[in-house]
């Protein structure tokens, strides 16, 4: 019996975190006319109750 609750609980809490996005989290200029945009995704774990960023990347966008 306790192996079963135990493995319930196992099950119940795995996989809880949940994921969204890309946000966009920064914006910069890199001194030769373009543009720096960092983007995110945004990970909530209920169980910390904390939002954290997970895999960011980053583009440089060229201006005219």
């Amino acid at each position: 019996m306790k192996k079963i609750i135990i493995l319930a609980f196992v099950l119940f809490t795995s996989g809880c975190a949940s994921k969204a996005g890309p946000f966009v989290t920064g914006i910069s200029s890199d001194g030769n006319g373009a543009i720096i945009v960092e983007k995110c995704m945004a990970r909530f774990d209920p169980w910390m109750a904390v939002v954290n960023n997970d895999d960011c990347t980053t583009s440089t966008i060229r201006l005219k």
